[in-house]
């Protein structure tokens, strides 16, 4: 594992999440950003910062960036890649995943698309959800990295099939938000106190994971001051519309999806992208 050079094209949250982890458990990380002076948190924990060229030298490169497109670009500005393993991390659509793949085959390298579950606390203390998607035999060569930031990594299949499964994971978290703003709704008027409901619905049975790791913050937005998010509203419409893209492609109706995609997109027009799912349900619960 220490004469494995990992590449991270992306110091976003993700990224420098990525690179701070690997840093921390003795992997030599480079990293490269479309901004450079993005790359200072990367430097700062341990990362080289390099050209796009120097990080198409490293043994395994993370492709942590945006989108589909920024990955494509990427791909392309690293050239030839024979013997590398190139990882991408981001939520894409099947095709997406899978025209990706071919590209980097095209260029000499083997391919995962391993997207993950889980934000910046989890990444940094290596307990992400990795579904990874491609070759049997390149996920066991790439997987003393990814065990390095996920607590379980499960192969499953193509690439396409792991997309799919990191788009069905996100979407209910997606909807819950909108659910716990009509919740609330039912409790206008009856005095009890914020930190009470969320302390109660995060015990019960319909209390998600999220609610009780985050109930804090939950309970700030509710009081009235929105937190940042780090996985945010932005970030939670974007994954919201893919899923819905791929069922119209599919033919599948996904009602709720569809009517939680209007509220998301009057969140973002207030302004709130940056925000934690939180104040989509504050949004909500005020009416």
């Amino acid at each position: 594992m220490s004469d494995t050079v990992v590449g991270i094209a992306g110091t976003g949250r993700m990224g420098t999440a990525f690179a701070r982890r690997l840093c921390e458990t003795g992997v030599p990380v480079r990293v490269w950003n479309r901004s450079p002076d993005r790359t200072g948190a990367a430097v700062d924990a341990g990362a080289e910062a390099v050209a796009l060229e120097a990080l198409a030298e490293a043994d395994l490169v993370l492709l942590s960036l945006t989108d589909a497109a920024a990955s494509e670009a990427v791909l392309a500005g690293m050239g030839a890649l024979a013997g590398r393993i190139v990882v991408e991390m981001s939520t894409l659509l099947p095709d997406q995943a899978e025209a990706l793949e071919a590209q980097a085959t095209a260029l000499g390298a083997q391919f995962l698309h391993c997207p993950v579950g889980g934000t910046v606390a989890p990444a940094l203390k290596g307990q992400l959800l990795g579904f990874a998607g491609g070759p049997a035999e390149t996920l066991e060569q790439a997987r003393p990295v990814l065990e390095r930031l996920c607590r379980r990594v499960e192969h499953l299949g193509s690439v396409g099939a792991a997309a799919r499964m990191k788009l069905a994971v996100n979407l209910p978290l997606a909807l819950y938000w909108q659910t716990l703003g009509e919740s609330l709704l039912l409790l206008r008027g009856a005095g009890i106190p914020a930190e009470q409901a969320i302390g109660l619905m995060a015990e019960s049975s319909g209390g998600p994971a999220v609610l009780k790791n985050r109930a804090q913050v939950v309970v700030e937005t509710l009081e009235g001051t929105d937190q940042r998010g780090t996985f945010d509203i932005a970030g939670l419409a974007k994954d919201l519309h893919l899923a819905l893209a791929l069922a119209e492609r599919e033919g599948a109706a996904l009602p709720l999806s569809t009517a939680a995609e209007e509220r998301y997109r009057a969140a973002l027009e207030a302004g709130l992208g940056r925000f934690d799912g939180a104040s989509l349900a504050r949004r909500t619960a005020e009416g």
